[in-house]
């Protein structure tokens, strides 16, 4: 690893042995548990960040099948997390690569946020409006009933939007921005959907890491 991304790896875990009070709003979600927490981390923990995770992590342009014929997922990903903890969405299934310290770091802040604990990681690079992720719920068998979802955002802000899987006419947008923290629980992935849609508007590079516990 670079010696620059080594020191600030090491300066970012003694930032965060001073812990992230920060309040939370939940959503006006019916049917789910949701909160977001805007400036989760500062600008400039969050601008370290991005650039260490951007420049050091091994992304990978996974491909699936679609009606028979191969498909790039249409984003960058990477899969961290204990040793065994593989995880199988899309029909690919991603084995871990060994936590390194900002992963860590991270982890250990959203863990006391949520009082929960994870085992595992996904890491998604958007590189510009034309990636996106599809209309989906994080309810993998992996992922156990009513699963708790830590998902934070660095670099470019995007829109994610809700929808609801029964009552069509429910649906919810909220911007995910630089050092955001957004928590998904208690039923909240088997009443709703969500997805990241492509945009034509200029977007900066956006990282998305999803914090899991795989049973």
């Amino acid at each position: 690893m670079n010696d620059r991304f080594s020191h600030n790896q090491l300066s970012l875990l003694e930032e965060f042995e001073k812990s992230h009070h920060k309040i939370g709003s939940s959503l006006p979600m019916p049917d789910a548990d949701v909160i977001v927490y805007d400036n989760f981390f500062s600008d400039n923990e969050s601008d370290t960040i991005f650039s260490v995770l951007y420049e050091t992590v091994t992304w990978r342009q996974e491909v699936t099948y679609l009606y028979g014929k191969q498909v790039a997922l249409p984003r960058l990903t990477a899969w961290f997390g204990d040793k065994g903890k593989s995880y199988t969405y899309s029909k690919i299934k991603m084995e871990p690569q060994p936590w390194i310290p900002v992963l860590k770091a991270i982890k250990l802040q959203i863990e006391e946020a949520s009082c929960q604990q994870f085992n595992s990681v996904l890491l998604n690079l958007y590189r510009d409006g034309r990636d996106s992720i599809a209309w989906h719920s994080d309810d993998e068998k992996e992922l156990g009933t009513n699963p708790v979802i830590g998902s934070v955002s660095f670099g470019g802000t995007r829109h994610l939007m809700f929808r609801h899987k029964q009552t069509k006419e429910l649906k919810f947008n909220i911007e995910l921005t630089h050092g955001s923290l957004l928590l998904m629980q208690g039923t909240t992935q088997q009443f709703w959907q969500h997805q990241i849609a492509k945009t034509s508007k200029p977007v900066q590079p956006r990282i998305n890491l999803t914090f899991r516990q795989i049973i």
